[in-house]
């Protein structure tokens, strides 16, 4: 089995657990066509946010299996195709706007300035999508749908999609919303 490294882009380089050659496309592939950063955690803004996530993210198991990520108009066609969207952004992100159809699950909870995982998170997800649903999961930028159609791949979710860019890059695309 070929396993490969997937670097996040930090002043300094901090690699996650070997994905799965599986995994390798869909990642690789994307860079190839939207760039570096596409799908990958960023630390351009906020390095401390960033090294929170990356360590839930080798919480994971090293059996984790990497979904593919798509950009928001993507996302918008595959919606329109019957897929199902989750917003795994908190409840207060939720009720400012959202995608037409989305169902709330939020991936973790704010807590005083920080956020904390929703250990509830795979069993309320249970609850409302069966495992073999086409899900495209978004947040407002990308980071924790990624970290949650991660956790949902691994659980035996088979039809997981990530949005690349999450609800800010729906609102600047002029894709329907409501409130």
């Amino acid at each position: 089995m070929a396993f490969s490294y997937a670097c996040v882009s930090l002043p300094i380089s901090i690699c996650t657990q070997p994905l799965l050659k599986r995994s390798q496309t869909t990642l690789f592939s994307s860079w190839r066509a939207y760039g570096p950063n596409y799908g990958i955690i960023s630390a351009k803004k906020s390095l401390p946010f960033s090294l929170r996530i990356m360590s839930m993210a080798s919480d994971l198991s090293s059996e984790a299996v990497v979904p593919r990520s798509v950009p928001v108009r993507v996302a918008h066609e595959l919606l329109q195709a019957g897929h199902r969207y989750l917003d795994v952004r908190t409840v207060d992100e939720f009720n400012a706007g959202r995608p037409v159809g989305a169902i709330n699950i939020p991936y973790m909870f704010k807590v005083g300035s920080g956020m904390s995982k929703n250990p509830n998170f795979l069993e309320e997800v249970s609850s409302v999508f069966g495992k073999d649903d086409e899900i495209i999961v978004g947040c407002q930028s990308g980071k924790r749908s990624l970290m949650a159609a991660t956790e949902l791949s691994s659980a035996g979710f088979t039809g997981v999609t990530d949005i690349a860019g999450g609800y800010s890059a729906w609102v600047q695309n002029g894709l329907p919303m409501e409130q």
